[in-house]
This record gives C-alpha cells, sequence and structure tokens, in this order.
C-alpha cells in the first residue's frame, strides 16, 4: 500500500497518531425516549509518542474514563472531540486501553453532505455514517484507514430487532428487555460500523455459499421479498466477477421509514421503504450496494481523496449486474453516461474531487466509464483477472489510486501512466475507446 494523501477533506475527524486495534460497545438504548447508556473499550497502539489520546465523540457527554485500568484519569471534552490526558506519555509503539462511560440522547450531526450519524425513525433507529457520522453513537478514531474489529453489545425493548455489525453470537431476553451481541473479526472503518433497530421480521438465506438475511417491517413482506429476490443471483454473479464473497454473512435491512439513498455499512446494507416497490425498481442499487461489499468495505480507502475506488466500482458493478441478468450491456450504459458526462461541468478531478464533490455524480458515473475505458484497452480477460486479483491481495486492507495503477499495469504488462493521467487528473473527458 502506498501513502495516504493529507488529512485534508475531514481534517478534524480522526488522527494517524495512533490506530485502533478493537472497539468493544456496549450499549443500553431506549427506543421510546432515544437515551442511550454506553460504555466504550477502545484498544489502540501510538504510533508517535501520545501526549493526549483524542476520541471524535460528538452530541454525547463522557461521564467516566480510565486509561489502561486507571481509575483517576484527566479528561476534556468539547462538541465534538474528548481529550484523555495520561499521567506520563504514551510511547510509539505501545498498546493501550481507553475506557469510556457516556450518555445522552444521541442524534445526527449537521455536516456539508446533510445529517449523519445515529437518526431515530418513526418506531426505530438507524446508522448513516458515511463520511463523518460515527462519532454520533460511539467514541472512535474517525478515520476511514483506521480499520479496527467489533463486538457489540445493543440492549433495547424486547419487541425490537436489533441488527448491527458483526456475526450475531448470543441474544437474551429479560425484564421485558432484549440483549443482542455481535461480533466483527474483519477489520472495519469506523464510517462502516452499525446498528439499525426496529420491528423486524428476520429471514435467513443461503445462496452461492453465502449465508444472508432479510430484515423486514412485516407489512412490506410482499414487496420486500419480491424486490430483493434477485440479491442471490447477484452473489453468484459477483463472485465469478469480482473473486470469493468477502465476510461470512451479507444482511439487508428495510425500514418502514422512507430514505433518500441506501445506506452502506460492513456486511450490511439498509433500504427505505422507498426501496421496496414491489416492481424491482431499486435494483440497481441493490446491486450497488452488494458490490460496496469488496469495493470500499474489503478493499477500503486509505483517503476520501480516492472515493472513485468505492463508488466508481460499485456504479460499474451496477452496469456489470445489468448486462448479466439479460438487460442493457454494460457498453451500453458506459455510452450512455459518457454522452452525459460530455454535456456536465468539467471541473471535476476524479482523482481528487474535493469535499464538496466527493458525493457528486460524476464521480460515481466517470469512475464507472474509466472503469469501462480500461476494459475497452486491456480486454475482458485481463480487466477481470485485474478485479479479482484486486480483491484478493488487498482483502480487510486499505489502498489509493495509485496502487491500482500500479496493478493495472502490472495485469496489462504495458504503461498507463497517459491513461490514468486523462481519467483521473484532468477534468477533460478521455474517449472510452481506452
Amino acid at each position: 500500500m502506498t501513502d495516504a494523501p493529507p488529512h485534508s477533506y475531514l481534517p478534524r475527524s480522526g488522527t494517524h497518531d495512533y490506530s485502533v486495534l478493537s472497539y468493544d460497545l456496549d450499549l443500553n438504548y431506549r427506543v421510546a425516549t432515544n437515551r442511550l447508556d454506553a460504555t466504550a473499550v477502545i484498544r489502540g497502539r501510538a504510533t508517535v509518542e501520545l501526549r493526549a489520546v483524542v476520541l471524535d465523540l460528538v452530541h454525547l457527554k463522557a461521564k467516566r474514563v480510565r486509561l489502561d485500568g486507571q481509575k483517576r484519569v484527566r479528561f476534556s471534552q468539547n462538541a465534538t472531540h474528548l481529550r484523555v490526558l495520561p499521567g506520563s506519555p504514551i510511547p510509539a509503539g505501545a498498546e493501550f486501553t481507553v475506557e469510556v462511560a457516556y450518555d445522552g440522547s444521541p442524534a445526527p450531526r449537521r455536516t456539508r453532505w446533510g445529517s449523519l450519524g445515529w437518526e431515530e425513525l418513526t418506531d426505530g433507529a438507524i446508522v448513516a455514517a458515511q463520511p463523518s457520522g460515527a462519532p454520533t453513537w460511539f467514541p472512535c478514531n474517525d478515520r476511514p484507514s483506521d480499520k479496527a474489529a467489533y463486538r457489540i453489545r445493543v440492549t433495547t425493548e424486547q419487541a425490537y430487532t436489533v441488527v448491527a455489525t458483526g456475526e450475531p453470537t448470543s441474544h437474551s431476553v429479560g425484564g421485558g428487555r432484549g440483549t443482542w451481541v455481535f461480533e466483527r473479526e474483519e477489520p472495519t472503518a469506523t464510517y462502516l460500523a452499525a446498528v439499525q433497530i426496529g420491528r423486524y421480521t428476520l429471514e435467513r438465506r443461503h445462496t452461492a455459499g453465502v449465508e444472508w438475511a432479510v430484515a423486514y417491517p412485516p407489512a412490506l413482506a410482499r414487496r420486500v421479498l419480491h424486490d430483493f429476490e434477485p440479491v442471490g443471483r447477484m452473489l453468484e454473479s459477483f463472485q465469478e466477477l469480482f473473486g470469493p464473497y468477502p465476510f461470512p454473512s451479507y444482511t439487508i435491512v428495510v425500514t418502514e421509514d422512507p430514505l433518500e439513498i441506501p445506506l452502506e455499512s460492513q456486511a450490511m446494507a439498509t433500504f427505505g421503504s422507498t426501496h421496496a416497490d414491489g416492481r424491482g425498481g431499486s435494483e440497481r442499487l441493490i446491486a450497488h450496494e452488494l458490490a460496496h461489499q469488496w469495493f470500499g468495505n474489503s478493499v477500503g480507502l486509505a483517503s476520501w481523496h480516492d472515493i472513485w475506488l468505492n463508488e466508481g466500482f460499485a456504479c460499474y458493478a451496477e452496469w456489470l449486474w445489468s448486462e448479466a441478468s439479460g438487460g442493457l450491456s454494460a457498453a451500453t450504459h458506459a455510452r450512455a453516461h459518457h454522452a452525459r458526462l460530455r454535456i456536465a461541468p468539467r471541473d471535476l478531478l476524479l482523482g481528487d474531487p474535493g469535499p464538496d464533490a466527493m458525493f457528486d455524480d460524476r464521480v460515481y458515473k466517470r469512475g464507472a466509464c474509466l472503469l469501462h475505458a480500461l476494459r475497452n484497452r486491456i480486454g475482458d480477460e485481463r480487466f477481470f483477472g485485474l478485479l479479482r486479483e484486486w480483491t484478493r491481495i488487498h482483502r480487510f486492507g486499505t489502498v489509493t489510486s495509485a496502487d491500482f495503477e500500479a496493478l493495472a499495469e502490472r495485469v496489462a504488462e504495458e504503461p498507463l501512466g497517459t491513461f490514468f493521467d486523462e481519467w483521473l487528473r484532468q477534468t477533460r473527458l478521455p474517449s472510452l475507446s481506452g
């Protein structure tokens, strides 16, 4: 992996001064009052000498902090960060453990991309964290390249089903409340950690060697079961194209509330009732979110500068699924969107779109067109071999555009510097011919 660019898109989120090895979260949540009482145990390793451990935490108040078991630790908190002060500096390379007891009424934070984080539903709650919403429900080092293991324990009213990051390991009921425990060993970025709570039916499936499940409100059963039926065939197709599905399972959550866009998280995707119309109207979005499990979740970003590696690949997967399922070919989709890009403003650098434009639709479509142009240039055999090698060698890691460019040149056995310069580092739109 090459070095990440400077942390400039979200300069106040996360730090490179340490990395987190694991989060152990114990969440006691009351749906009726939107009240969270929680404890987070964070195990980290210093990369420089630490005179303070700074954690992102928004809207919630730290009540008690311990560092490596010490009961009396100085700490301070402002609107966005919790600062923990050790009695003596933590040496570079040393491991440490911070325990934070905190509480409050979790709420989304306001950002340039809209409201992000823990959000109340009409009857339940969801997490929409990308890119900076994670600190609204747990203290964390909120940068995309800092992946960690998770254990999440959620206790809430008994009538609700909880789906959270990780494999479910236990579920118990007592005193009118249910407790659910999930564990995720695969390294996971903070923005991909999630908790979804609702009155859901949980239906489990097994297709193409993958355990998958759909959680949905009973009233939406007919629409959901119809619209998400293709997931099994998508799993078959994408494993052939991209390599083995990277996680032990995949869970789809469909909320009773409408959502403007689906929500991506590790081994999970969340859709609103608006995405289950009973006519398959969101099939491309279903394919898009599933593809993120390879591109974005398993193979993660070292920096938000390279978000096209997430969104361009997932968008191209939509076109590949259309082709594989008997719809329009990827080439037809590419030509149509390339034509639209020709008349769109030409002020976007795909390789560094800037924070205001990182979710611009042109990042998605130009990224997908780049991939189709590369396919045209090096041929199907090498192109799909490249995708499978990309997901294999960077499984559970973090990457940059430079990593992809280097691997593409190695697989293609030809220089591709000019090709990538034109697509990533110039605003002019190149030809699809490759």
